[in-house]
């Protein structure tokens, strides 16, 4: 009882974090700092009580806060080796979110086909069982991407869908955020027409659950009623987003950008001295907060003021600073885009590096064959999964007969020519659902997924038979080499220890019982037996 009791504690401790991850992920734009802070304390709880997924998903909280402070190497390097984790270990969820943040960096890099690429593949590794408002964010972002390669036609599908998922959400703000974003990419294709219609149909559901639209939300109403030349009308929609930018979301460019739409909404009205009174203050903003590339369009609309007073001396010096301003900020961006990506290449450089080494690393140097260390990375996975869904899951350990023959009266060097063919040998003959691996010395394992008793048993006789029946005169003149197997097979709430321990047993068994033999516990056999094979 108090086993169970613990085990249950232990779930509702990994539950309650999952669900602490799930606010820290959707609400880090609203402030990378504290968000990233946190996370970093939850990964420190996860670490300490061995829960791996939930540490990468708080590493990958705080890559996504430093991507959006600006600092994309280390961002980068994190995101893709938590990807590498994902893939390691089958998380579909850390892929999925990986790739969905990968494509966001790159994206501010200015590289769109690889935004379309990342968001691809995060909406495909999303498992079928992720609720419809965790899945939401990566259609929205698929059909962003769609929008900014070219594809609105496309878009509008994956758009569709995503009003269907939000359907689903009991957070109002789910839908608003959906149509937000579709009536902005409609806007971006040049077809206000239809844009408007989107935001017809967002005002409506505001209305009717009760919501305010925020003010990044009327901001896009007041670029489309620009667009359809309502220019009243938009006035008074960024004056809203104005007044409500205290209660809104804090994005730093967000209240110069408002300032700007308003100045532009005065000008078209002929209300020219409101207008440069607006753009005046939307310049100081700009200054005092650093927003270049929104001063450079200040620059700009201040030309087209310049021209509707009459002024077109000062409207044409205006614009020729506009686009000397216009020029600098694209070489600054161009100039930037390239140590971005230079940083990435770097990253992704060293990246590969990475898993050459790790790749080595986990195989004996001699043989080619998986390690030790392979083996206990992998094979409790593996052990786990199997108990989990009932698939038989088998351990052999192989064991060289009297190969301390082979080095005394042959050569060390003949010792090694046969353990490297005794491992060309279980290369070629290796189970589709599993591996082959050096355990040390002249010891090898073999795990076996997916087939039952008898099946096993036949594979195990064929290794051995291939073993004994190699030509071996050549390497070791009219010294037989042969090998003496023992397995085993997993049983409920089995480690892998215990496991090996059960193998190395029957192991021992064929070697007492005259070597070059299949030893398989009799047990093994008796619980396993015709199970049809499982795929991998």
């Amino acid at each position: 009882m108090r086993a169970s009791a613990g085990s249950a504690a232990v779930l509702a401790v990994h539950a309650a974090r999952a669900g602490e991850l799930d606010d820290l992920e959707d609400w880090v734009g609203r402030d990378p700092a504290a968000r990233a802070a946190r996370a970093a304390e939850v990964e420190q709880e996860a670490a300490a009580d061995g829960d791996a997924v939930s540490r990468m998903r708080a590493r990958l909280i705080q890559a996504d806060a430093a991507e959006r402070s600006g600092e994309l190497r280390a961002a980068a390097e994190a995101m893709w080796l938590i990807n590498e984790w994902a893939y390691e270990h089958r998380n579909r969820y850390l892929i999925a979110r990986s790739h969905l943040l990968l494509g966001r960096t790159y994206r501010n890099l200015g590289d769109v086909a690889a935004l379309l690429e990342h968001a691809v593949a995060a909406v495909e590794a999303l498992e079928d069982s992720v609720p419809a408002r965790r899945r939401l964010p990566y259609v929205v972002k698929y059909a962003d991407a769609l929008t900014e390669t070219g594809s609105i036609d496309a878009a509008r599908e994956r758009y569709r869908q995503a009003e269907e998922l939000a359907r689903h959400s009991t957070d109002i703000r789910d839908q608003i955020m959906v149509l937000n974003n579709h009536a902005y990419a409609e806007y971006l294709a040049g077809e206000p027409d239809r844009a408007w219609a989107v935001i017809q149909r967002m005002c409506t559901t505001a209305v009717a659950h009760g919501h305010r639209l925020d003010p990044n939300d009327l901001d896009t109403v007041a670029s489309v009623q620009i667009a359809l030349g309502q220019h009243a009308e938009a006035e008074q929609t960024i004056l809203a987003a104005i007044g409500g930018y205290p209660d809104g979301p804090q994005e730093a460019d967000s209240l110069p950008e408002f300032l700007l739409t308003l100045a532009i909404t005065r000008r078209l009205q002929g209300d020219l001295v409101a207008a440069q009174d607006t753009l005046d203050e939307c310049r100081d903003q700009c200054e005092a907060h650093g927003h270049g590339e929104i001063l450079v369009r200040v620059m700009q609309e201040q030309a087209e003021l310049h021209g509707a007073t009459g002024d077109f001396e000062r409207a044409f010096a205006e614009h020729k600073r506009f686009h000397a301003a216009e020029r600098e900020v694209l070489s600054t961006a161009r100039e930037a885009q390239a140590r971005n990506r230079q940083a990435l290449f770097e990253v992704n450089e060293a990246r590969q590096e990475a898993e050459r080494f790790r790749e080595q690393a986990r195989r004996d140097p001699l043989t080619g064959l998986r390690n030790r260390r392979y083996v206990d990375e992998q094979l409790p996975g593996l052990i786990e999964r199997a108990s989990r869904t009932g698939a038989p899951l088998w351990a052999a350990l192989l064991d060289l007969d009297h190969f301390k023959q082979v080095n005394d009266r042959c050569t060390h060097e003949a010792g090694d020519r046969v353990l490297i063919e005794v491992a060309r040998l279980l290369i070629e003959m290796e189970p589709a659902a599993g591996f082959a691996a050096r355990f040390g010395g002249e010891e090898f394992l073999l795990v076996i997924t997916g087939m039952d008793g008898s099946q096993a048993t036949e594979y195990l006789e064929r290794v051995r038979a291939a073993v004994a029946e190699y030509p071996w005169g050549p390497v070791t003149g009219e010294l037989p080499v042969t090998v003496s197997i023992g397995a085993d097979a997993i049983t409920p709430g089995v480690a892998q220890a215990e496991l090996l321990a059960r193998a190395d047993a029957q192991l021992y068994a064929a070697k007492r019982a005259g070597r070059n033999r299949v030893c398989v516990d009799a047990g093994a056999l008796g619980r396993i037996q015709g199970t049809e094979p499982v795929r991998s």
